[in-house]
């Protein structure tokens, strides 16, 4: 088998994040579609930046509307509109009206297009889906339409590659799988690692000892009220230091809080240096805080603090506080 050769614009229809196809096609030439895919699912994952992401989720027409006629990638048009054949061939005028009022719903609370591998499914069954996740929590959400988008991306690469058809069953086998097993894992694992694009340690170092090139402590907000990354927010980080061991839920020691680092959120949502670059962070329990109430005047949260400790045997790990913000909610969790 040969080496197949392409180019953005061939990558940027198989997703729309330009971040993404430039990485792909400077990772290029790729000998197997496997080997696109693995390339494409790292670099998705681990490279493209929350704009990205949302880039490429905009390049997708709702469920059951035709693609733009000035779309940036027109075998992308196509490629949708054939992905969705067999929902339009199912659909009715009840249902398709049913798909544009839930599509409305969720775009509304979310803030991007309702995303779903469609190909092979009926309307009803996108609408059920749509039902099922539509309940869900904005982070979970924005996890669950990047899992999305990259099933698609790796159903376009297939339409790139001239490969054996046992090739490609047992490439779709191999990600299957990884979805099922990702799945019963931490859910929030692959959004925390693509949100921090984690430094590997270099080669010959042991694992658990890394030399760091960025604080230890980090954190990165989405405003998903608005669809986009959350600039100028005021954060705050400290450590507690008492002689006990740690905080007492209910009381309070203000004192005990001692200031490590603060910064502003710039254009891409993320902090700048909120402590000092070193190989093992000082064991202890740490507190982070979000000017909120100055980002959202009219919010309901005036300010939002997240408490976490750090043992010992965690010294060496890098703690990634993202924030999901809306004006009248909140989700955060630890990216690895």
């Amino acid at each position: 088998m040969g080496t197949s050769v392409f180019g953005e614009n061939d990558f940027l229809a198989c997703c729309g994040s330009t971040k993404f196809a430039r990485e792909m096609a400077s990772a290029a030439p790729f000998a197997t579609y496997l080997q696109a895919v693995e390339a494409a699912r790292d670099i998705w994952f681990n490279k493209v930046d929350v704009n990205g992401w949302l880039e490429a989720f905009t390049a997708h027409p709702e469920i059951g509307q035709a693609p733009s006629s000035i779309h940036k990638s027109p075998s992308s048009a196509q490629w949708s509109r054939g992905e969705q054949s067999t929902a339009l061939a199912t659909a009715t005028d009840s249902t398709l009206q049913e798909l544009y009022e839930a599509n409305t719903r969720y775009r509304q609370k979310f803030g991007f297009v309702f995303l779903i591998c469609a190909s092979g499914r009926s309307t009803p069954e996108i609408l059920a889906e749509l039902k099922k996740r539509y309940p869900n929590r904005p982070i979970v959400e924005f996890e669950i339409a990047a899992k999305e988008q990259m099933k698609i991306t790796e159903l376009r690469l297939s339409k790139l590659f001239t490969i054996e058809e046992s090739d490609a069953s047992k490439s779709r086998e191999q990600w299957n799988a990884d979805v099922s097993a990702t799945a019963e894992e931490d859910r929030l694992s692959i959004i925390g690692s693509h949100l921090t694009a984690a430094t590997k340690a270099p080669v010959g170092l042991p694992s658990q000892i890394p030399t760091r090139t960025r604080p230890p402590i980090t954190t990165h907000i989405l405003d998903v009220a608005r669809g986009c990354p959350a600039a100028g927010v005021e954060v705050l980080l400290e450590k507690w230091q008492s002689s006990n061991t740690r905080p007492v839920f209910g009381e309070t020691a203000r004192d005990c809080w001692i200031y490590e680092g603060s910064s502003t959120t710039d254009k891409d949502g993320r902090s700048g240096q909120l402590m000092g670059v070193v190989d093992a962070l000082d064991p202890g329990v740490y507190r982070i805080s979000f000017n909120t109430g100055k980002y959202y005047p009219d919010g309901f949260f005036p300010h939002v603090s997240i408490v976490f400790e750090v043992r010992e045997s965690q010294k060496w790990e890098h703690f990634h506080v993202p924030l999901l913000l809306s004006p009248f909610s909140y989700s955060t969790y630890r990216g690895s």
